[in-house]
């Protein structure tokens, strides 16, 4: 019974043909990783990743310019949008597309391309990479700032 379950939907994904029904396939093959995989990130079949974080979009965009700069990706473009920010970093042989849309004063959604080469292929492992050191980099932002209140609340 466990084997069906493991190889019943990749034999799914085998038999059915064409982009719509191997779309299917992969969906079905995926499903039971759901649970194991990075939590709160959204991937698309095309390789675009997403995530929504409580965080003002100015906050948000400053823990991606770090992480960009510790990622070792040069920022070749940084702009301000109506709905928030679009930045553009380049590592080797990639493009990275970010676009930071502010969803109300304290939520912001980033959205990550990561460009393979051709405008085809995207990476969708750097794209969600740089999603989660994102987060790390809020996360360790935000204790710091609660570490330095509490430092000067013990000064009084």
């Amino acid at each position: 019974m466990k084997i069906l379950r493991i190889f019943g939907p990749l034999a799914v994904g085998l038999l059915l043909q064409g982009c719509a029904a191997a779309a299917i396939g992969v969906t079905l093959a995926t499903a039971g990783a759901g649970a194991g995989m990075t939590a709160g990130v959204e991937h698309t079949l095309n390789g675009i990743v997403y995530k929504t974080f409580s965080a003002p979009a100015n906050e948000v965009r400053f823990a991606t310019l770090k992480t960009l700069d510790r990622m070792g990706m040069p920022l070749t473009d940084d702009q301000k949008t109506e709905t928030g920010w679009q930045l553009s970093a380049k590592a080797k042989d990639r493009s990275v597309d970010i676009e930071l849309e502010s969803l109300t004063d304290t939520a912001t959604r980033i959205r990550v391309v990561a460009n393979e080469g051709i405008i085809f292929f995207k990476d969708s492992a750097t794209a969600t990479e740089i999603i989660l050191q994102t987060a790390q980099t809020l996360q360790d932002d935000d204790a710091t700032a609660r570490g330095e209140r509490r430092r000067k609340a013990a000064a009084w």
